[in-house]
């Protein structure tokens, strides 16, 4: 996966992570295949101030593998309810 570089995070909007922690911390980018097909296998390795957060993340995920015709699988922890 290409490393983002301090630049390149710096120009990416906030709809393009899937979590914003309460400090404006950015987690999980999901702006191109490559970055989403992180996302889905960080998802489950990611600390999120709460259940409501960690599944708006995952739903936001889930979007962008669909927009990047990303399939996930339906046993994947991702694609499960929190």
């Amino acid at each position: 996966m290409p490393k983002l570089t301090t630049t390149q995070r710096k120009r990416l909007k906030h709809s393009d992570f899937a979590y914003i922690d309460p400090q404006g911390d950015e987690h999980l980018p999901i702006h191109d295949e490559e970055h989403v097909r992180n996302a889905v296998a960080r998802w489950s390795q990611t600390d999120f101030e709460s259940a409501t957060a960690k599944d708006e993340a995952r739903k936001k995920i889930l979007r962008a593998a669909k927009k990047f015709g990303i399939d996930v699988a339906d046993d994947d922890k991702v694609r499960q309810a929190s």
